[in-house]
């Protein structure tokens, strides 16, 4: 095949080579703004509205729970 000095060459080229690809490609700025979009998409920003609708649902379930289950006790204790 090659002289030592072929066969260093090949070994440095087979080590240096899939380092140096992952430090060119692993550079924050060239998939930021990807990670930033689909993370917008994912996880939209909070609306406060959507949020007071969705907690007053939640409270009036509660609520009209709370209210059948206070008459099933008045029952209970009718009988």
């Amino acid at each position: 095949m090659g002289t030592w000095t072929l066969e260093v060459a090949r070994m440095a080229l087979y080590i240096s080579f899939p380092v140096a690809m992952f430090f060119y490609f692993n550079q924050p700025q060239y998939f930021e703004e990807w990670v930033v979009k689909t993370k917008r998409e994912l996880y939209p920003p909070e609306d406060k509205e959507k949020r007071a609708k969705f907690e007053n649902a939640i409270k009036a379930i509660k609520q009209k729970q709370e209210l059948i289950l206070l008459a099933q006790l008045e029952n209970k204790g009718d009988s």
